[in-house]
């Protein structure tokens, strides 16, 4: 390994920037944003620019903006939601800044839908579960689309360079490397998807927008690429995770085979579509007072007791009232999909199942996005804050995610400048005598078994004995995984399962460290709260061959 700081021979492809971001939903573009004209700004994405969880998000923007709405009523939803573990200061950080920051959206050129001018005009506000209020902003089921589409545009017209098919493998330290100086993040390791090179990235400032992990569940809401690549890099360079027990799962994903992972929006229970059974029995009532919109782990957990103890595979979303004129011009994509699967859904109901949809834990990080690490930063899904608490309040999370990256961009702004670091050599990656696999086999097995397991034993409803059978399985996964990784070539297939494993195996620890049910952490075992609330961290790095 060259000395810290001594340029040499290197056959390695090593590309500097000032500001490097890892990933491209709205929490990398938003920051890219904010840090454009400041520096030089390099966005990774692993796949094509526009993969992202924020492309799939339907619902919206939570944030205040009527009349007949508070700060205090959105504060009092949110912490409620989050079952204690909430941080009030954070929490009323984010949402006090939602307003200006959806201004901010709205300048950069998205339209927020509008009530017709007989309906007395301006936003057209929905209401989702656990809102006392509508106070969610949406453009139309496609929100998150359009918002990936404006941000991919406004921080290509400013400069940022956006690089696809780009995969991290690892974070790069200076205690890694050897160097005489406080620990700091100075870059990564990245695979070329489409080549199969290996180069680096070198930067003062990485920044890690990555989202979460649904994909470590064998049932999900998410996009293929939500593998919780943010999360594992960050543990293996020993930056501390928290609450990632918290895994969201979203009472709606419409059930049929040829439907992979597609959402039906809560915006439908909230224009009055209710749950019911085969019967058309409505049921939520029996379950809380809000009923259909009760918060998401209420319902989650309710669908998933209705399904087991009537030996059913989904319930039904029925919101047929409405008529056909009504839910093809509020909810056109949803619409349209469920016909492409011959669902009518205005004359039939729709069959849905809970799916894992979002992670409340993550990379311990502040409202600004810093870490442990210096030099790191973490904004959106791959970070816990301590908005979301032990369940996010819907709508919350595109919020966050706004809110969170202005200040991480203004924080940033405040620091020394990247010229002011020295950049140490990044020695070439070794690949030791990792030769070609032939046995792609193993990896798609335990891809498989990974998330099977997750599924039948970390899942809506948990037991001490199902977390204690999933450790011991994921011990054995990472060590075969870890085997794997050290005797063939670095592919996309082995680092995504890499860090599903990794990802799996913090979820079942924060979840044993847990001896109660709170929030979206339900265990038979522990059916009542502590008196006290507290977080669940592990800080233990992992390595960086882990």
């Amino acid at each position: 390994m060259p000395a810290c700081g001594v340029e040499d021979a290197r056959t390695m492809r090593t590309i500097d920037c000032d500001y490097f971001i890892i990933g491209s939903g709205i929490a990398g573009l938003m920051s890219g944003l904010h840090l454009a004209g400041r520096g030089s700004v390099l966005i990774a994405t692993k796949k094509r620019r526009a993969d992202s969880n924020t492309n799939h998000a339907q619902g919206g923007i939570a944030c205040v903006v009527a009349s007949d709405d508070t700060l205090e009523e959105h504060v009092r939803d949110t912490m409620t939601a989050g079952a204690g573990l909430c941080r009030e200061d954070v929490v009323r950080a984010v949402l006090a800044g939602g307003p200006a920051r959806v201004a901010e959206l709205e300048q950069l050129g998205l339209k927020f839908a509008e009530k017709p001018e007989s309906d007395g005009g301006g936003y057209d506000l929905g209401r989702e579960g656990g809102h006392s209020r509508r106070r969610v902003l949406h453009a139309g089921d496609i929100t998150g689309r359009q918002i990936e589409e404006l941000l991919l545009k406004r921080v290509l017209e400013r400069g940022v360079r956006v690089m696809e098919y780009a995969i991290a493998i690892d974070l790069i330290t200076t205690g890694w490397l050897g160097c005489e100086q406080r620990n700091r993040c100075v870059g990564a390791y990245m695979l070329d998807e489409a080549s199969g090179e290996i180069f680096a990235v070198r930067s003062p400032y990485v920044l890690i927008c990555t989202g979460g992990g649904g994909k470590v569940y064998l049932y999900t809401s998410n996009p293929d690429i939500a593998t919780g690549d943010g999360i594992a890099i960050a543990w293996r360079a020993g930056v501390p995770v928290r609450n990632m027990e918290f895994i969201q799962f979203h009472p709606t994903c419409l059930y049929h085979p040829r439907a992979k992972s597609f959402l039906i929006s809560e915006a439908v229970r909230g224009e009055g579509g209710r749950l019911v059974d085969e019967q058309g029995r409505a049921f939520m009532a029996g379950y809380h007072e809000m009923a259909d919109l009760a918060p998401r782990d209420i319902v989650a957990r309710a669908i998933d007791r209705e399904m087991k103890e009537r030996g059913v595979e989904c319930v039904f979303l029925d919101i047929r009232h409405k008529g056909e004129s009504y839910l093809r011009s509020r909810f056109p994509n949803i619409y349209d999909t469920c016909l492409s699967y011959g669902i009518d859904m205005a004359t039939q109901p729709i069959p849905v199942v809970p799916a894992a949809h979002y992670f409340c834990g993550g990379i311990d990080a502040g409202v600004d996005g810093s870490t442990a690490l210096p030099g790191l930063f973490a904004c959106g899904e791959a970070a816990c804050t301590g908005l979301h608490g032990a369940n996010r309040l819907a709508s919350n999370s595109l919020l966050e995610a706004l809110v969170c990256a202005g200040a991480m961009g203004d924080a940033l702004h405040g620091m020394p400048p990247a010229s002011a670091y020295a950049r140490p050599a990044i020695p070439d990656w070794e690949p030791g005598a990792a030769v070609h696999s032939d046995e792609a086999v193993v990896v798609e097995h335990n891809w498989n078994e990974v998330r099977t397991l997750m599924w039948d034993y970390v899942g809506i409803v948990r037991s001490d004995k199902r977390l204690e059978r999933a450790a011991r399985r994921l011990r054995m996964l990472r060590d075969e995984v870890r085997q794997y990784y050290l005797d063939y070539l670095v592919t996309p297939d082995v680092l995504e399962l890499r860090n599903i494993a990794a990802v799996g195996e913090l979820i079942v620890r924060c979840a044993m460290q847990r001896h109660e049910s709170r929030g979206l952490h339900f265990t038979i075992d522990h059916p009542g709260l502590q008196p006290l609330a507290e977080d669940t961290v592990i800080t233990d790095p992992a390595g960086v061959h882990a």
